[in-house]
Parts: C-alpha cells; structure tokens; sequence
C-alpha cells in the first residue's frame, strides 16, 4: 500500500511539475525575430548593441598638423593600433602622399578614413635578392646574399619551389633584427627555404592587409601599387587591399591602382561589401572574392585595365554583383566556376572584354561546377576578338537562368557569338534575353 501510495504521490507530483515548466515557458518572452527591439540601448560589456553615438574616437594622421605626423607606414600602422586598443574608433587619413615600406595591418572594429584622391597610400619600389643559407621551417632568420635596399622594418616576401613536389612556397614576414646581411624575422618560417629552391626575399606585400579581424571599414582613400616597380605577387596573397579570415568588412569609395597582382582580392571572408570602388590597371584581378568567401556583396564598382575584371574564386556563394561598370579588361569581364553556387550577377555594363564578356569556366567535374547562378539584366557589349563571346557558360555547369540580358556587337559580325552553351551544360534558361550584331546569337553544342 505504502508504495502504491508513493507511486501515485509521484505521478501527482510529475503532473504538477510539468505543468508548471509548460506554464514557465508560455510566459517567457518570444524567441528569434520576435524579441522586443531593446528600446534604450546602453553600453553594456560584450553586447554589439550600442546607443547612436554622437561622437566616437577618431586619431588623425597627416604630414603636418594631425594627431600623429608622419608620411609613411609607420604613422597610420601607429594610429590604428592605438584606436584598436581603445576599443574601436577612425584612423582619419589627412591629404598626402604616404610612401609604404610595409602594410598597414588592419585591427577589428577600426575604420580607415581617407580623404578622396588627396590621400594616396603608395607601396615603395620592390627588391629582390637570394638567400645566401639554407633557412628550415623552425629558424626565424634569414641570410641575403646582398641585403642592399632593406631595412628592418621591411614587410617581405620569402618564395621557393619544393624539391619534391616543385610547387612555389610563400611566407609573408616583417624584418625586425639585423646585422650585416642576416635578418630577424617577426614568425617562424614554418616553411623550408632551401638554396635548391632558389629561395629569394623581396619587399613585396599588400598596402593594407587584414587576417582573422572583424567589422572594419576602408573609406575614401587611394591605393597605389607602384606597378612598374614592383615584381609580382599574385592575390593569393596580397593586392591593394589583401584579407584573409576575416568577418564584416566594408571597402567604400576606394580607388585601388597599379598593383603588381589584385586589386582588391579576401580570401576566406565572409560579409564582405565592396561598394563605388575603382579598381583598375593591375597586372591580375579587379575584384577578387577568394576561396569559400560567403555572401560577397560587389556593387556600384567600376573595374577596368585589369586582366580580369571581376573573378569569383573557388566556393563563393550567395553572392551579389550588381550595378558594376566593368570595361576593357585584357581576358574576362566576369568569370565563375569552381563551385561558385547561387549567386546573381545582375544589371552590369561589361564592355570591351579581350576574350569573353562572362566566362562560366569549365571544372574538373559536375561536383565542381558553378550550378545554381543567375544572370539578369546585363549588358555585354563587344567582347573579344573576332571569334569573341558575349556569355560563354562551359563545363558541366548546370541550373543557370540567363534572363533579360542585352548583348550587342558593335563591330563586324565575323565569327562572333552572343550566347554558347556547352556540350555537357544542362538545364541553362535563357529568358528574353536579347542579342545584336552577332553571326551566332545562340550557339547550342548541346546534343537533343
């Protein structure tokens, strides 16, 4: 009896229990999207909501009469360093002509403010020599052979092939030490660069570089990569502006010239917005949403002198590129692949590309094919030479819409084509799209 009394004493007791978590619950406020806006925000330690400030830090660096007074480097780098630790603020860039020896590394929550074409960040001449010593990936030194031209405090750039696989390994550092022809390195190496590899050194690095930040802001400033004095450096690994892993940037009103590689290339970046940008004569890429780069946002650009105007790397997704001027670049004015799914490409003047107005580049396989993407309401006018194409969609891409778009050849028809679809594309929608001036306008290699 004791026990069947206890028994039910328990199930009372869950009962009641219950009823009072289900009660708890409905009286809780709503979750998600449904939770009351904060009505007066305050400061408060770890919360991104904040009140409309009226006024925030801003450190001023100029040639004379600024917060910090200098012409190089040395200035800006010390300012945005000084704002980060206060928690965020600008680094406002007074008119002058800035000559850099190594990056202005960005800092989270730090906005870099110029003052239009009146502020001018120049990268320096580059020098190159060997290395004179073996250096393995544990040392954090390395011995030139004629250390002419460097300084401590030079960013660098360290390349040599692989013995075994003779492929090229980069390492980005900073000289910190010296003495005679060695030099201390900011890092370890943590890569071999052996005399086999005709390991070189050479001042090369990106005008402003940003790795594993946050919400940060590049502002009315102009960016000049001194190309005719540099030696190349592709945007895997710098540019004018170069980002690798970072959340939440904003590149607005930046002209970014002249590089000897990118202009303006993130690697891994998520949220990044690149608005009313001029990006123009470099030796490689206008716009250059990197590797696994979620979100990109491209839009009011104008992206011209490049080799290719704007290129979506590998696994750029839901991306948008829209309202772009995109005009005499060497190869493509647009080019897509591998794995750069469900993006739109919408409303765009791509004009006078040297090959293909918009490539859908062919890929190792379906798995690796750019499917899912949307091109809507653009316009390709003259592409490429005489066997030139206004949108070229290869490889086995698949699930493309080519709606409203208006392509045009001013020139000779020769043997030109407005639209070719390759032999292994499936499923490509072409909507009211509208062609002129072409021998083909459609060119379908697709078997019935």
């Amino acid at each position: 009896m004791a026990s069947r009394r206890r028994g039910a004493w328990d199930r009372r007791q869950f009962l009641y229990t219950a009823a009072g978590v289900v009660a708890a619950a409905a009286a809780e406020p709503a979750r998600g999207d449904e939770r009351p806006p904060t009505a007066i925000p305050r400061a408060t330690s770890g919360d991104a909501v904040e009140p409309k400030w009226e006024q925030r830090l801003t450190v001023t660096v100029g040639q004379r009469e600024a917060d910090l007074v200098g012409k190089d480097d040395k200035a800006i780098q010390a300012a945005v360093d000084y704002v980060a630790r206060l928690g965020g603020g600008t680094v406002h860039v007074l008119p002058g002509t800035y000559r850099l020896r190594n990056a202005v590394y960005l800092q989270s929550r730090v906005r870099i403010l110029g003052s239009g074409a009146e502020s001018i960040l120049v990268k320096e001449a580059s020098q190159t020599c060997k290395l004179a010593a073996d250096s393995d990936w544990y040392d954090q030194e390395i011995t030139l052979t004629d250390a002419k031209g460097f300084r401590v405090g030079d960013g660098v750039c360290l390349r040599a092939r692989n013995p075994d696989t003779k492929g090229l390994t980069v390492a980005k550092r900073v000289l910190v030490a010296r003495s005679g022809n060695r030099f201390k390195l900011d890092r370890p190496l943590r890569e071999n660069f052996w005399l086999m590899g005709e390991a070189t050194v050479s001042t090369l690095f990106p005008i402003l570089s940003g790795e594993n930040i946050a919400d940060v802001v590049i502002e009315d400033v102009t960016l000049d990569g001194n190309k005719d004095n540099n030696e190349n450096l592709d945007g895997n690994y710098a540019g004018c502006v170069f980002l690798q892993d970072c959340n939440r940037v904003t590149m607005r009103k930046v002209t970014a010239r002249k590089y000897n590689g990118d202009g303006i290339s993130w690697q891994i970046c998520h949220d990044v917005v690149v608005e009313d940008c001029h990006s123009h004569d470099h030796a490689g890429l206008g716009l250059h949403p990197g590797s696994g780069s979620q979100r990109p946002v491209m839009r009011g650009n104008r992206l011209h002198g490049n080799d290719i105007g704007l290129f979506f790397c590998w696994g750029v997704k839901s991306g948008v590129a829209e309202k772009n001027v995109i005009e005499d670049n060497r190869s493509y004015g647009i080019s897509i692949g591998h794995r750069d799914t469900d993006n739109l490409i919408r409303d765009n003047d791509v004009l006078r590309s040297g090959k293909v107005g918009v490539l859908f580049r062919p890929e190792r396989g379906k798995a690796f094919a750019p499917h899912r993407n949307r091109l809507e309401k653009n316009r390709v006018v003259d592409s490429g030479a005489d066997s030139g194409i206004g949108i070229d969609v290869q490889g086995e891409t698949e699930s493309i819409t080519l709606e409203k778009n208006q392509l045009r050849e001013t020139r000779k028809p020769s043997s030109r084509v407005g639209i070719r679809l390759g032999a292994q594309t499936r499923d490509v929608r072409l909507i009211d799209n509208q062609t002129e001036g072409f021998a083909v306008s459609v060119s379908d290699l697709r078997k019935p």
